[in-house]
């Protein structure tokens, strides 16, 4: 059977390769002609002012401590835990960008099949989803089955000007929106999404973390790092001022309370260069199984042999076709990770459950409860407003009027 579902999942990759080249070329086309008609544009500022924000100082293990502030100089969970490092479970937060849809998803659930912690609960993975393109039937199945579900705005933007320049109420309508589109169109609550990265990893400064606040959001995970990797970077709040190097400017300098950052710490690829994304490492190993699993190995015990910072595999699903053998050796890999008796595959928001209360051994008491998000599915063939195109969707329940976008997520006929 597991050959069977790979065959299937070669013959869907080799499908959307044929139809992303040819839908580019359709979408080259449509841009030529309406560039000026299409192109996303940051929202105006707000016309109420928003209290100004406060300076953030330098962070002082006195003043902010667990649960709810965590300085970025933290090296260990606990101060207490020096010389019992080994001891500390070791948290990999396997993360996935854009949209899902029929032929990821599958490659999704082959990924984590089968595949446990040491405590007999699932391991999973978080999505961070934007909106074009994905498939919201598979996006509610992703999340009745452990996995988590967060935000990568709703348009993806018009190149990194458009998110280094966004303002607080451009940032907040992007992921608010697609908050609403989760909850209408896949039966994912509100409540469960906890999280957000940036397209392009372009945060915008304060105007990032001020709207994940305002949005009752708890982290970001769009802050690669390079200076802290060896020993890596903890999760931390901005309460205080980050030591994070800013590597993707501009980067926060307010106080902000209660805002958790999940620092990307970057690879290393064969050439001793950083990179953010595994799918951004210029010198990847070659396309071997054995040589690419020993890579990721190399990464992977950075963490587990240093002071057990949470390891990060992220990356997009468009990295598996790039050659021959890259699906089957990250499997591989994290086939190897659930032999180990103190290595936990979870969802970011999961990770800082244990950050925030953490002790040493066995992190949690018990799994996560199981999930019975209802959909019924529904294909959907409706107008894209702006550019008058039409699109296919599959959703829960019911089809929008017209394709959900900015400014109308729901997709009702204005």
């Amino acid at each position: 059977m597991k050959y069977v579902k790979l065959l299937l999942l070669g013959l869907l990759i080799a499908s959307t390769l044929l139809s992303d080249v040819n839908a580019q070329k359709d979408k080259t086309k449509t841009k030529n002609k309406s560039k000026s008609k299409n192109k996303v544009k940051p929202t105006e500022p707000a016309t109420l002012e928003r209290p100004a924000l406060q300076k953030a100082e330098a962070c002082s293990a006195t003043k902010c401590k667990l649960p709810d502030c965590r300085c970025s100089d933290a090296t260990l969970p606990r101060p207490k835990f020096k010389g019992k490092e080994k001891e500390i479970p070791q948290f990999v937060s396997i993360t996935f960008d854009d949209a899902i849809n029929v032929v990821n998803s599958a490659q999704y659930e082959l990924l984590f099949e089968d595949l446990k912690n040491p405590d007999g609960c699932d391991a999973t993975g978080t999505f961070f989803l934007s909106h074009e393109y994905t498939d919201y039937e598979r996006v509610n199945s992703l999340y009745n089955a452990g996995h988590e579900i967060a935000l990568h705005s709703v348009t993806h933007g018009d190149g990194t000007e458009y998110w280094r320049s966004a303002d607080v109420k451009t940032i907040e309508m992007e992921f608010s929106d697609q908050l609403q589109i989760l909850e209408a169109f896949a039966n994912v609550p509100r409540e469960s999404v906890h999280g957000m990265r940036l397209p392009f990893l372009q945060i915008s400064g304060n105007n990032t973390y001020e709207a994940i606040k305002s949005l009752g959001l708890t982290y970001d995970s769009s802050w690669p790092t390079q200076q802290f990797k060896n020993p890596a970077m903890w999760p931390y709040t901005l309460d205080y001022l980050s030591v994070q190097d800013c590597q993707i400017g501009p980067c926060p300098t307010a106080a902000l309370p209660g805002v958790w950052v999940a620092p990307m710490v970057t690879w290393t690829d064969m050439e001793g260069y950083s990179c953010s994304m595994i799918d951004a490492c210029a010198y990847p190993p070659e396309d071997k199984v054995d040589a690419l699993f020993e890579w990721m190995l190399e990464n992977f015990n950075r963490h587990y042999m240093g002071n057990r910072a949470p390891f990060g595999m992220y990356l997009h699903a468009a990295w598996f076709s790039r050659g021959r053998n890259y699906f089957a050796a990250f499997k591989k890999f994290i086939n190897h990770l659930s032999t180990y008796p103190d290595v936990y595959m979870t969802s970011v928001s999961r990770m800082l459950e244990y950050v925030r209360k953490p002790v040493l051994g066995q992190p949690f008491k018990s799994c996560e409860p199981k999930r019975q998000a209802e959909c019924h599915a529904v294909q959907c063939s409706v107008q894209k407003k702006s550019s008058k195109e039409t699109r296919y969707m599959n959703v829960c329940n019911k089809c929008p009027a017209v394709y959900p976008w900015l400014n109308n997520p729901l997709g009702q006929d204005m």
